[in-house]
């Protein structure tokens, strides 16, 4: 009969690195995943954030409740910024001007912008581990 000795807690600074890693990870391809199934046609505003999070929570060694809360924040950044690039007012193209009349898109379009930050939020908690 073997036993195996438990594993320490990782350090904090790297379990923040490894989110920060797999957070930017996700961002990058959640944005560009946006752009292609904008392209086919179909809409997907909480893919962004959505894949954020996710990217944070399978680099995780232990969950953080400050990076999941930081997370959350990035994937709606994300999925404002992704919603600009992709769909800017006519009127006035700046991000500046996009976001003042946020009020103006429709409101399944800040739902699902929304719905990204809180799916970045849980996502970025990572998988419930077992303890050692």
């Amino acid at each position: 009969m073997t036993t195996e000795a438990p594993r320490a807690d990782p350090n904090p600074t790297t379990n923040l690195l490894w989110g920060s890693a797999g957070a930017l990870a996700g961002g990058v391809i959640g944005y560009f995943a946006f752009l292609w199934v904008v392209k086919q046609g179909f809409y997907a505003g909480a893919l962004p954030g959505a894949l954020l999070g996710l990217g944070c929570g399978l680099l995780i060694r232990r969950r953080s409740i400050f990076l999941a809360g930081v997370c959350g924040v990035f994937s709606l950044l994300l999925g404002l910024v992704a919603e600009w690039r992709v769909f800017p007012f006519a009127a006035d193209d700046s991000f500046g001007y996009f976001l003042a009349h946020l009020h103006q898109l429709r409101s399944a379009t800040l739902l699902l912008i929304l719905l990204g930050g809180v799916f970045g939020c849980y996502f970025a908690l990572g998988i419930k581990r077992k303890a050692a």
